[in-house]
């Protein structure tokens, strides 16, 4: 296999695991900000925590490669 394919290749999964570490950080701050209310929306909680799950299971799958 050709290095500057690898090379490439791994360039782009380093700017994938970055772009997804900050989305999955961004998602953090909403849950926090959320549970901060007086009276958290229970549905939007829980579809922040389902989008933050799969994007932790993405970073770690990425991460295997």
């Amino acid at each position: 296999m050709n290095t500057e394919l690898v090379g490439d290749k791994a360039k782009d999964v380093g700017a994938r695991l970055a772009a997804l570490s900050m989305r999955h950080a961004n998602l953090e701050q909403a849950i926090e900000t959320e549970c901060q209310r007086p009276l958290p929306d229970t549905v939007a909680l829980a579809d922040l925590k389902r989008q933050k799950l799969r994007i932790k299971d993405e970073i770690a799958r990425l991460r295997v490669i």
